[in-house]
């Protein structure tokens, strides 16, 4: 689902980024304003998550890739917005770290996949779940139809960026100058990728942190559900250190400790996203199209220009420049992306949280209502 560069012309790169930036700048002021300083490591923690699952190719049946994003169960736990924040840097260091994704197209991947999934996926979730308890069955099924609409209404807008570009961008002869693919190309082709499998990882990820935070620590999702009971009887959320359904776990298995152990687990198994035979459609490098079977004589000549844009990545494909030990690369990559976006993330929160607490806005420092709880983003 990551757009590269050259498969956009400039007017589309312009366009989607200029309808995004707003997203952004209302994101970034939403996280000034109520942003809670013990709220920072959740954060970071789903950004980096977030990069860890895009890291993950799972193959799909017409020899293309696919992998799930993470978005909507941001939303939910957080909010849309702090879903903005998190998958953007996600995908902002991906492209400049990494060359996943574009920078010119940078504007396009984070409309569809920081603006449109999170909204959209929240929006099917608050559809379907309605006033049922966060530990009700009904929450469960919600998260996952939220995780599966979420997804495939990224996809959907991916298909139809990269469809329009030979209608709008082509020479007199009609030929394509950026993305070759058309609507009946591209539709088909994202629709099976996501329809099938991304959409079934996605719906697993979502609905597995959500049982997990209603079972392990419910008051998580309180701040994000106001009005919404916990349980089917409105039980006050019940304090740390009993077992049961909405509480702390005892001991040492806190959900801070479990969340750390996901990461590692993920990290680890990063390299499994290197078995997935082929690649994303529509991230082809221009001299690995099949020119024959798109009508071409040559490489669209915008594509050959911009595909090139941004050439200092430090892991390129998440590797090293020479292709070997590509395993060792991908668990570098894994821990230098964590690593990066964490900190920026943890930073630039902490430094928001710092900004309302001396100005006084609503949110920063202490919670008012004395429930040690995360604050809604």
């Amino acid at each position: 689902m990551h757009i590269p560069d050259g498969y956009l012309s400039p007017v589309t790169c312009a366009v989607t980024a200029a309808a995004a930036v707003p997203f952004l700048v209302v994101a970034s002021r939403k996280v000034t304003e109520v942003v809670k300083t013990k709220d920072v490591p959740l954060l970071a923690m789903f950004s980096a998550v977030s990069f860890l699952v895009m890291m993950f190719n799972v193959p799909i049946p017409d020899g293309t890739t696919a992998h799930a994003v993470g978005a909507v169960i941001i939303a939910i736990v957080l909010g849309p917005w702090a879903a903005v924040i998190a998958v953007t840097v996600a995908l902002l260091f991906q492209a400049l770290l990494f060359g996943d994704g574009g920078v010119l197209t940078l504007g396009a991947n984070v409309l569809n996949m920081a603006v449109i999934m999170p909204f959209v996926g929240l929006w099917a979730y608050r559809a379907v779940a309605g006033r049922s308890p966060l530990t009700s069955r009904r929450r469960l099924v919600a998260a996952g139809v939220a995780g599966y609409i979420g997804i495939n209404a990224a996809g959907l807008a991916t298909a139809i960026e990269l469809g329009i570009q030979p209608l709008i961008a082509h020479t007199a002869d009609g030929t394509p100058l950026y993305s070759p693919y058309n609507l009946a190309q591209t539709i088909p082709a994202m629709a099976l990728a996501h329809l099938t499998i991304a959409g079934a990882a996605e719906t697993i990820l979502t609905v597995g942190v959500f049982a997990y935070l209603a079972h392990a620590d419910v008051r998580r999702l309180v701040p994000n559900h106001p009005g919404i009971p916990p349980t089917a009887a409105a039980a006050p959320v019940r304090q740390p250190g009993r077992v049961g359904p909405g509480r702390i776990t005892p001991g040492r298995i806190t959900p801070g400790r479990v969340a750390i152990g996901f990461v590692a687990v993920m990290v680890a198994l990063a390299p499994l996203g290197l078995l997935a035979p082929g690649g994303a459609f529509g991230e082809d490098a221009p001299e690995d199209l099949d020119l024959g079977s798109l009508g071409l004589s040559s490489i669209p000549d915008g594509l050959n220009r911009f595909s090139g844009f941004w050439s200092h990545t430090l892991l390129g494909d998440y590797g090293f420049a020479d292709g070997q030990n590509a395993v060792l690369g991908y668990w570098l990559s894994a821990l230098v992306g964590i690593a990066v976006i964490g900190a920026v993330i943890y930073l630039v929160a902490r430094s928001a949280a710092a900004i309302g607490h001396r100005s006084g806005r609503p949110g920063a420092g202490s919670d008012p209502t004395g429930v040690d709880a995360p604050a809604a983003i």
